[in-house]
């Protein structure tokens, strides 16, 4: 965070208001899939930040570039597809969902607040053991919920080497992608008027959104809403891009591994708290 990153007291009322309807709105687009009101929502929340005056105009920028990203994200379906059709719009929607408000943050309005930092030093103790439990509960959880639950059909079945090797890259690009956007860009933007539960409470209700639609649905909420606040959490204490995309992509290797022995139990039959 740079030096404009305001001190974690509470923002006011009306500024929160209008942050929690513009992050809010993706709770109705993508958990919901109820555009007009999620545009709404959308429309509102800028408006409010808009009636805040002059000294929100800041505000009103940011929330504006979130808000683009999500009218982007919503253009498109987002149930995992592996189809070349699928792909290509997850590519594009989901590059221009980060490229816009980076490109306009820095070129327009001259700011370096969307960043990407990579911590050249080695990992604490801290970092070490909460990769360690982050990878252990993945491992015994993650069988539990999408076998359990049946969540794991939300994706497709992939037998085949080239299906399997694209279900691999699509969950890991969309795993990489969630960092970029929802720590490195949402979460970003917001901590500049906000306090850091503030702003990681809002960022979380866009990425759990987001995940809702993807494909984590059921009891998914109950693991991505604390992945999703532990996550701002680290990003917030490490200052580490690199370091909180490696504890995502290693939680979705384990991911991969347990959607392909779903559909098929024979491969990857090494979870110990599969129903199968």
């Amino acid at each position: 965070m740079n030096a404009d990153t305001p001190a974690d007291v509470p923002a006011p009322l009306p500024r929160f208001l209008a942050a929690a309807l513009v992050c809010g709105s993706a709770i109705a687009l993508y958990g919901l899939e109820a555009r007009l009101v999620g545009y709404s929502l959308l429309a509102a929340g800028l408006i409010v930040a808009a009636l805040l005056g002059r000294d929100a105009r800041p505000l009103l920028r940011h929330l504006a570039l979130i808000g683009v990203s999500l009218f982007v994200i919503s253009l498109v379906p987002l149930k995992a597809d592996l189809s070349n059709e699928a792909i290509l719009r997850f590519t594009v929607v989901l590059s221009l969902a980060v490229l816009i408000p980076l490109v306009v943050s820095r070129r327009v309005l001259h700011e370096d607040i969307i960043r990407f930092p990579v911590r050249n030093t080695r990992w604490t103790r801290f970092e070490w053991t909460y990769f360690a439990v982050v990878v252990a509960l993945g491992y015994l959880v993650l069988p539990v919920y999408f076998i359990g639950s049946g969540a794991y059909r939300n994706w497709p079945t992939v037998t085949e080497p080239d299906e399997i090797t694209r279900l691999f890259v699509g969950v890991n690009a969309v795993g990489l992608w969630d960092e970029l956007f929802f720590i490195c860009t949402v979460f970003a933007l917001l901590r500049q008027h906000f306090s850091f539960w503030q702003a990681n409470a809002l960022q979380a209700t866009v990425f759990v959104s987001f995940l809702w639609e993807l494909g984590y649905q059921a009891w998914g909420p109950f693991l991505t809403i604390p992945f999703a606040l532990l996550q701002g959490y680290i990003f917030y204490r490490t200052k580490s891009f690199l370091y909180v995309l490696i504890v995502h992509l290693s939680f979705d290797i384990i991911i991969w591994m347990i959607l392909i022995h779903a559909h098929t139990p024979r491969w990857f039959d090494i979870f110990v708290t599969s129903p199968r």
